[in-house]
């Protein structure tokens, strides 16, 4: 299902240091990635099954859906298979050159998921797989009040990441002369924070790692939205 909507470009994002350091990283090394992660599923069946979960919920509403921090794609393609109208961001050009070679009938827009370029409410359903694990902790609040913006009342929200308390630090991925760290965080804090950005926790869903992948924590998915508008009283007869 092809995006609808005419590409209105979003404006290069404000260069805080986390975001350069993660465009930096992810630019370094995109085609290897890309080709490291092809079939994004593999051993992941139950990656899968959220994702259709959210795209069932999305679907019941209609309207676009952001896939932010999407990186070369995949999921953006996985999405749109669902039937979903969907399109992505992400902070790193070589990632997006990617997505868009090989989706030619997709939207991808760079952008900061900070800062997106998109009208209060205009979103039926906000995507962020993996993509807060580069967001300092003090800035999650603002993050989340972003999502929140952007989504229309009743919108929902997905955000996966990988649990823990302490950052891993990837230095020189294959080979690339970049470092970065990604940050592991409790569910319990997250949905903490979405709640106080006004968001209702609908589901949230612990999994052990996979056997035969590279994962070596549990991994996390917290499904949210944001209240519908209450319906106006009738005035008094």
């Amino acid at each position: 299902m092809r995006c609808q909507w005419a590409s209105v470009g979003f404006p290069l994002m404000t260069d805080s240091d986390f975001l350069i350091t993660t465009r930096t990283f992810y630019d370094s090394f995109a085609e290897t990635y890309a080709d490291l992660f092809r079939d994004i599923f593999a051993g992941r069946e139950l990656d899968r099954a959220v994702l259709t979960g959210f795209a069932g919920l999305v679907g019941a509403d209609g309207g676009q859906v952001a896939d932010l921090g999407c990186g070369p794609g995949r999921v953006t393609a996985f999405l749109d298979s669902l039937g979903l109208s969907v399109f992505g961001v992400d902070l790193s050009e070589s990632m997006l050159a990617i997505a868009r070679r090989e989706n030619p009938g997709l939207r991808f827009e760079q952008g900061s998921m900070l800062e997106l370029d998109l009208p209060d409410g205009a979103l039926a359903g906000v995507l962020s797989w993996y993509s807060i694990i580069h967001t300092p902790e003090e800035r999650l609040p603002e993050l989340f009040a972003e999502f929140r913006r952007v989504l229309a009342p009743g919108g929902h929200l997905l955000v996966a990441f990988q649990v823990g308390d302490q950052p891993k630090r990837h230095e020189r991925p294959y080979g690339h002369p970049v470092s970065l760290d990604f940050q592991r965080r409790q569910p319990d804090k997250v949905a903490a924070l979405l709640e106080e950005a006004g968001f209702g926790i609908r589901a949230r869903m612990v999994r052990e790692p996979e056997e035969g992948t590279t994962e070596s924590t549990p991994q996390a998915y917290l499904f949210a939205h944001k209240p519908a508008r209450k319906p106006a009283r009738k005035p008094a007869s």
